[in-house]
């Protein structure tokens, strides 16, 4: 009897775990890629929250030297991951991550932060200009030239915090402004050739007071991409993973949900 309780109270402890790993699948990893003029470190708020909620992420350094470059750098990352990916992109990173998505089945989701979403032959910068409200080009640094040919864009760091960052903090726009990261030009010139978008799910979010994509924009590349689900932050800047990275977080625990059942 005493051994049959045993055996019976060790099968009710393999069917409650097994139970729990049928009801509790692991979660997608979350890898984010940042966008032209600023790194990593812009994810911060986003990674905080994503982490405390029990998603594995990876904040890719993008090296903003061109869309198939810079793709192929995202797709090294997501081929060394084996679990399922969500994968984030602000702003120019729209651009990379639609071209990295491709060739990699592990990327269930597409989710795009104030970012590109161009369709094969589209550039970046077409698509600012596509619509009124981009003040971007006005607050251009004197482009850097490079030695290998090319040139490095910069903001005007006087012009950073308005144009790039409104709604964060004065002392906060000024340490994004002294440590931005240059993207050349020719990488928003450079001309779409995979629009990942178009077979992988997608989400989007920006603010309304964008100032670099203008909201129209970023409202008919959503409405392009046929996206589950399109969220826009009254009064946010550029920049709304670091002003509101709670919404943006929520966001992409969304993505993760949906592609988990």
């Amino acid at each position: 009897m005493f051994r049959m309780k045993i055996l019976l109270a060790g099968l009710a402890i393999i069917a409650a775990t097994f139970g729990n790993a049928l009801a509790q699948p692991d979660k997608p990893t979350i890898v984010l890629v940042h966008g032209a003029f600023a790194d990593s470190s812009s994810w911060n708020g986003v990674v905080e929250i994503l982490e405390k909620d029990g998603f594995s992420v990876v904040a890719a350094a993008n090296p903003l030297r061109g869309v198939r470059s810079d793709g192929d750098y995202v797709a090294g990352v997501l081929a060394s991951i084996e679990a399922p990916v969500v994968l984030v992109g602000h702003s120019y990173g729209g651009s990379v991550i639609s071209d990295a998505a491709g060739g990699h089945a592990n990327v269930k989701a597409l989710v795009y932060v104030a970012a590109f979403a161009p369709e094969v032959g589209e550039t970046a910068a077409q698509l600012a200009g596509k619509f009124e409200g981009s003040t971007l080009g006005p607050t251009l640094a004197p482009p850097v030239a490079l030695s290998g040919g090319g040139k490095d864009l910069y903001i005007q760091q006087d012009k950073f915090h308005d144009q790039f960052a409104a709604d964060v903090s004065d002392a906060e726009g000024r340490l994004m402004a002294a440590t931005q990261r240059p993207i050349t030009e020719a990488a928003l010139n450079e001309a779409q050739t995979k629009a990942g978008w178009k077979n992988i799910p997608s989400w989007f979010i920006y603010g309304d007071a964008d100032k670099n994509i203008p909201p129209r924009a970023s409202a008919y590349m959503a409405e392009r991409a046929h996206a589950r689900e399109t969220v826009a932050i009254k009064g946010a800047s550029h920049v709304v993973m670091v002003s509101n990275p709670e919404p943006v977080a929520r966001l992409i625990e969304n993505a993760a949900t949906e592609i988990s059942r």
